[in-house]
């Protein structure tokens, strides 16, 4: 079964011979290594590119365990590299098992791998890629340790239109196995719910969990496992470390400090486990603060740690909306909107009205909410009160779970089905 990421592709296409170190990073099991090792370098053979100006080099790969000394390798890629009539592709995955235990240990020191490949990118011919999924070598490294010269693909597990491409079944049954289990690559291969479960609950108990713990020296780990829980069990609501910090106290009588509860949230966020959607003020054109929203990256994991109990198929689907947005490539804010409207006494009052998402991306912005149904005038009507607290003329958008024709009420709210957006890229403009 084979899914061509088309999105991410022309990512790393558009970005050939920029000068700069391309980073694929993203979620442990998401697909960076087919995408690069398979993927990529299928194009670039279609591409008329020698194998011998190929160099892959997986450092996972205890055949190559030697290349996992910064020195060696640099030793070993330049000595592939000695044509200077050649144009060379340099594609290492896992380049995190190239930074030594001392390095983990002593994180105020420079990490030698970053000057290798800084070293490696003067060379004229040569073009550099690389995966990573440790926090060593994640977003917020990429720009600091490669002086600028870092250009980051942040690879999500598959989109429900990726999906659907190598579902065998209609597609109503491939939106209750996402939602159900979600999109890492090898899910979709496996035939029974049983696989998938097992699976997906491991896989997050064994591999990033235990990365996590490892990787920062938690000893508190239970109470890493009960923000997930909490995180998990709230997809969607506005929360914070305070707050989190409040629950822990009264529910679970923790005496965690609220600085440790502010690392774990960045923990998760360095780990692709969790993203955070900040509110955005829509009429002052400012950013709030917190409370925040936060979604899993894969619906799948959220719901293993769960051991899929609270299947809330309207919170799932804000999930995946989020998701499907950050994989179009926009940035994504919760929009609160505050007006002030008379009370039951003739007074005036200030009321805020939340947008589940404004969606932006350069000069375009759409203000989009998540309906799993506008069965009721009243539920139809508090769908659409905050969208028409809005002035601006920016698009805005009702998702409705319901198969639906897409259409555009008397106030010009395009209501649009679920499954429409989901499959058509350029659904926002229906």
């Amino acid at each position: 079964m084979k899914i061509v990421r088309k999105k991410y592709l022309e990512m790393l296409e558009n970005r050939m011979h920029n000068g700069l170190i391309k980073v694929v990073t993203g979620i442990r099991r998401c697909g960076k290594s087919y995408l690069l090792f398979n993927l990529f370098y299928e194009f670039l053979k279609q591409g008329n590119v020698s194998d011998d100006c190929i160099i892959k080099i997986a450092l996972d790969d205890d055949v190559n365990e030697p290349l996992r000394n910064p020195a060696l390798l640099s030793e070993h890629i330049r000595s592939l590299v000695s044509d200077p009539q050649k144009n060379y592709y340099i594609l290492l995955d896992e380049i995190q098992f190239a930074i030594s235990d001392y390095e983990y240990k002593h994180p105020e020191e420079p990490i030698k791998i970053y000057s290798v490949l800084n070293g490696l990118l003067r060379l004229p011919n040569v073009d550099i890629y690389v995966t990573g999924s440790n926090s060593k070598f994640l977003s917020k490294d990429v720009l600091t340790e490669f002086r600028g010269r870092g250009d980051e693909i942040h690879v999500l597990p598959f989109s429900f239109s990726e999906y659907v491409q190598g579902y065998k079944g209609d597609v109503y049954h491939a939106w209750a196995d996402y939602i159900m289990y979600g999109g890492l690559p090898l899910v979709l291969g496996m035939k029974t719910d049983e696989q998938k479960s097992s699976y997906l609950i491991n896989l997050f108990a064994e591999t990033y969990l235990k990365d996590i713990i490892a990787r920062n020296k938690i000893e508190k780990t239970q109470e890493l496992e009960n923000l997930l829980d909490v995180l998990a069990s709230s997809i969607g609501s506005l929360t914070n470390p305070t707050r989190v910090l409040q629950t822990f106290e009264s529910v679970l009588h923790s005496k965690i400090s609220i600085n440790t509860l502010i690392n774990y949230f960045d923990y998760l966020k360095d780990a692709f486990i969790i993203s955070e959607a900040d509110r955005y003020d829509v009429k002052g054109r400012r950013y709030i603060g917190s409370p925040k929203k936060y979604y899993f990256e894969d619906v799948g994991l959220r719901n293993a740690r769960l051991h899929f109990r609270q299947i809330e198929e309207t919170h799932l689907m804000e999930n995946v909306i989020y998701n499907e947005l950050k994989f179009r490539g926009f940035n994504v804010d919760v929009g609160v909107v505050e007006k002030r409207e008379m009370d039951g006494r003739e007074k005036q009052k200030r009321v805020q009205y939340e947008i589940d998402f404004v969606a932006t991306q350069g000069s375009r912005k759409y203000y989009i909410q998540s309906a799993f149904s506008l069965a009721s005038e009243e539920k139809s009507e508090q769908e659409k009160k905050s969208l028409r607290s809005v002035n601006d003329s920016f698009k805005k958008i009702i998702l409705v779970k319901d198969v639906i024709k897409p259409y555009h009420d008397n106030d010009g709210i395009a209501i649009i089905g679920l499954l429409d957006f989901l499959q058509n890229e350029n659904s926002l403009e229906l």
